[in-house]
């Protein structure tokens, strides 16, 4: 089983930008960390972070004819505004947690819309770096459950 991990703008600046409302864990350290856990879970974690949107909207649209599973992805500020990332998630079809390291629910208002999380089969947000390994574990049990 493979499962890509999407990274969208700014985020390689964890542990540097905002700690008060991200954390100080850097992306390095993320990426790690859920490495450990896909090995638990006997998957491959292939990870991306990128900060221009058409190139994320390039490796979802590349991830079924290279295997991929699976999502785990934060958008990052792309969640409210990317329309390209929406379609992208929409056209292939793959499985996707949503993740956010802070809630956006409870930041400023424009923060509060998703438009990629409808294409989802879940959003996790609020539990800091915490919130990366529950989406995976939550995805590879709708991956692998026959329910």
């Amino acid at each position: 089983m493979k499962i890509l991990l999407i990274n969208g703008p700014n985020l390689q600046l964890l542990g540097v930008r905002e700690p008060g409302i991200y954390g100080g864990v850097t992306l390095p350290e993320i990426v790690s960390r859920l490495r450990g856990c896909a090995a638990e879970l006997g998957c491959e974690l292939i990870d991306f972070q990128s900060n221009h949107e058409g190139e994320i909207v390039d490796r979802i649209g590349n991830a079924k004819s290279d295997g991929i599973d699976g999502i785990v992805m934060n958008p990052a500020a792309y969640t409210h505004t990317s329309v390209a990332i929406r379609d992208a998630l929409a056209a292939v079809r793959l499985p996707t947690v949503e993740v956010h390291l802070s809630n956006i629910h409870a930041r400023e208002a424009f923060r509060h819309e998703s438009l990629t999380a409808p294409m989802c089969i879940g959003v996790m947000a609020g539990f800091g770096a915490d919130t990366y390994e529950w989406a995976l574990r939550a995805l590879h049990r709708r991956l692998t459950s026959r329910v």
